[in-house]
């Protein structure tokens, strides 16, 4: 049966619009949120920093004292660290020995680096030109009280946590975990712990790169391992998996094989079938049902294509469903460092690396091509979009291309 692919944007796009988002929320210590998606816009309780500070180590003044006399020796009065203010008011003609974080003093409007200054006994003189209110930090430069620290929908990094704690955030509210069944289709599979493999038998590589790929701290990955190829087993193994989570991802059985049996146990299920085909390369075979308030991806069995689709739009969805707003992965457009002809009327992703060479950066192709050649992802530094309208890429030609995670800091 001829199936008209449907564009890349077109799928995510059709699917953002008929998901429900995740809804129910749980409070959790600061520390314990990092990967978890905020559920509501979150405010500084206080002004960061909440007094005025050196940013150096040095010698708190008065600026016009040092501007009518530049030749001027101050009388060095005390010590101020942070943790340990010094109380008293700072003088005309007088100077405060000030290290960096050290609540700054009344009576001093700079502060003069260590280096910038000669100190004899009491007594401290300025080697360098100065500007009024240099090293000083002002009340409130990092954030204001009710400055909004983090927004609604942001998935919560080790910066964010650093900022929620320095702006008086103990506790933040995000959403609850989504749950996800991953399985694998074929009667060719064997788990990769089997001693026992038969003639015709494969490796599962899926499933384990699939749950390795989705373990981040917003989602709950559960592994109800690998099913034959039966329809009756596919469709009491969805049922199954819809029962334990919010989301099911499969691989393998998504073509128009008579032992693919996805389409029909979807059926069989009361499941509809939103998305059927792809127009990328890998990833062609790729199917979506969805059953009430559930999501269901049928992705290839070919390993490359299973990854690309997972990527590109299984975990942009999952993010949106977990109630994230920042959905697509970072692209960066790079020249092209190689020649490659192509079929217009589908995207291709091809595996790449990034090179530094001669003061140019461009990328390269990257492994062995084809969907199943699960080494091609390995070594690589991301994925290279060759957009559909495209019969041909030359050298130089700027290019989206979309790093791996690890390949960041």
């Amino acid at each position: 049966m001829f199936v008209k692919p449907t564009k890349l944007e077109d799928a995510k796009n059709k699917l953002i619009e008929r998901i429900s988002l995740k809804n129910e929320t749980v409070k959790i210590p600061i520390e314990n949120s990092l990967d978890r998606v905020n559920c509501s816009t979150i405010k500084s309780k206080i002004n960061l920093p909440s007094t005025s500070n050196s940013a150096v180590d040095g010698y708190g003044i008065l600026h016009k004292t040092i501007a009518s006399n530049p030749q001027l020796k101050l009388k060095v009065v005390g010590v101020a660290k942070a943790g340990h203010p010094y109380d008293k008011i700072i003088h005309p003609n007088e100077a405060i020995e000030i290290y960096t974080g050290a609540v700054t003093p009344k009576g001093i409007d700079t502060v003069v680096m260590h280096e910038n200054c000669e100190r004899i006994d009491d007594k401290v003189e300025i080697k360098d030109h100065i500007t009024k209110n240099q090293n000083i930090r002002p009340i409130g430069e990092n954030l204001k009280k009710n400055e909004i620290v983090v927004n609604k929908g942001k998935i919560i990094n080790a910066a964010d946590i650093g900022q929620l704690a320095a702006s008086g955030n103990h506790e933040i509210e995000v959403y609850k975990k989504i749950r996800i069944s991953v399985i694998s289709t074929g009667d060719e599979l064997v788990n990769s712990i089997s001693k026992e493999r038969l003639n015709g038998q494969i490796y599962d590589a899926n499933r384990p790169m699939l749950l390795s790929l989705l373990n981040s701290n917003y989602l709950e990955t559960i592994d109800l391992g690998i099913v034959k190829d039966k329809r009756k087993d596919l469709a009491n193994k969805y049922d199954e998996c819809l029962s334990k989570s919010d989301v099911v991802i499969s691989s393998g059985g998504a073509s128009d094989g008579v032992e693919d049996h996805t389409q029909n146990a979807l059926k069989d299920i009361g499941a509809k079938c939103i998305v059927w085909q792809l127009a990328m390369k890998p990833g062609k075979p790729m199917a979506v049902g969805l059953l009430g308030k559930k999501i269901i991806f049928c992705l290839p069995g070919n390993p490359v294509a299973a990854f690309v689709c997972s990527k590109l739009l299984i975990k942009p969805l999952i993010i949106k469903l977990a109630g994230g707003v920042n959905l697509n992965p970072l692209s960066i457009k790079l020249p092209s460092g190689f020649e490659h002809n192509k079929k217009i009327g589908r995207a291709e992703y091809l595996r790449a690396k990034i090179v530094n060479e001669d003061d140019k950066t461009f990328i390269t192709l990257h492994g062995r091509k084809g969907a199943g050649v699960i080494s091609s992802l390995t070594g690589a530094d991301g994925i290279v979009e060759i957009p559909m309208e495209y019969k041909s890429v030359v050298k130089g030609e700027l290019l989206n291309f979309y790093p791996f995670d690890h390949r960041g800091l």
